[in-house]
């Protein structure tokens, strides 16, 4: 099964905000749609201000990202991201941590080749 078929909608009443499962508190995602077979998925994250990560992140999977609202700081790389930054990671790129100052929204979708 792919990722399901769906017309446009409003995804601040259709999806729901629920906390990142494994994060650091104050960081939420609204999975817009997802793959079950393959894992892959698009959603919407959301920091809310002050959050603070203290990881490096490598995944083992494509990223693609956008920024909607506010801006992320990467605390590696000692630069900062604001609206319509975008981000195009392949599997094994490392990025982070972050600290988010005033909150920030992401489009992101995830993907497996």
């Amino acid at each position: 099964m792919a990722k399901p078929e769906i017309e446009f909608c409003d995804p601040e009443v259709n999806f729901q905000w629920r906390p990142v499962e494994g994060s650091v508190p104050g960081i939420y995602e609204k999975i817009l749609s997802r793959d079950p077979e393959t894992g892959n998925y698009t959603r919407l994250l959301k920091f809310l201000p002050g959050v603070r990560t203290s990881e490096v992140l490598v995944h083992d999977f494509w990223e693609e990202v956008i920024i909607l609202k506010g801006e992320l700081v990467d605390l590696g790389k000692d630069e900062t991201y604001g609206e319509g930054f975008y981000a195009c990671r392949p599997p094994g790129m490392k990025h982070g941590p972050y600290f988010v100052p005033r909150g920030c929204i992401t489009f992101e979708i995830r993907y497996y080749k």
